[in-house]
């Protein structure tokens, strides 16, 4: 058992680790990007523009139409020129961010939209411009929204990053295929399944907890 914790199981849940934290944190970087903009540029925004909105709203529905697996493949000629390769874990941040970026983005327009449109109105009275709205009212007003909105974010980059490691990226998912069903081996098969079980439940501990702390 130790030879299988040191030689497949540690290297995997490091692999998985590094793309589940770069990953999160490039999607979720972009997706807050993506979501302010939709949400300022939306029917009821702080800067209406429904041209601007419809083209970022197709562009959000049509990534996340892609299946991961298939978005891989597509992207493989851009993701070789990106990191001189399309294998290992560095390679699949790229894929990674394109897939996460969108579903981190509709998740905080969801949450932006929560916020009292009373409050917005009280803030321009006082003469604040756009960016001090979104960053001083509306994002402090809606924040455990977000954290929720993180929060699933994350476990979702979770279950891409293991389907990644299918597709070379390395990690649990590579891990659990090549040494759990391909080999026919149920321990580390059930033993991976059992510890994404285990890290699903700690997120959501940890952000239960956060939610709790911004309420």
């Amino acid at each position: 058992m130790e030879v299988v914790w040191a030689k497949i199981l540690l290297p995997a849940l490091v692999a998985s680790g590094k793309m589940l934290l770069f990953g999160s944190l490039l999607g979720g970087f972009f997706g807050f990007l993506l979501a302010v903009s939709l949400f300022v540029t939306g029917q009821n925004g702080l800067r209406p523009n429904p041209r601007t909105y419809q083209v970022l709203s197709a562009l959000v529905s049509s990534i996340r139409s892609f299946p991961f697996v298939v978005l891989i493949v597509a992207i493989i000629p851009v993701t070789r020129f990106v990191t001189s390769s399309s294998i290992g874990w560095v390679s699949a941040l790229l894929p990674l961010t394109v897939a996460s970026t969108p579903f981190f983005g509709r998740m905080f327009e969801n949450s932006l939209k929560e916020v009292n449109p009373a409050l917005i109105e009280a803030a321009r009275s006082f003469g604040a411009s756009n960016l001090q709205i979104i960053f001083r009212v509306v994002v402090p007003a809606t924040l455990p929204s977000l954290i929720s909105a993180s929060v699933l974010g994350v476990i979702h980059m979770l279950g891409l990053s293991t389907i990644a490691g299918t597709m070379g990226a390395g990690g649990v998912g590579a891990s659990a295929l090549i040494y759990g069903y391909q080999s026919f081996n149920d321990t580390v098969m059930y033993l991976l399944v059992f510890i994404m079980f285990v890290i699903v439940m700690g997120i959501q501990a940890i952000g239960d907890r956060l939610y709790k702390s911004a309420s």
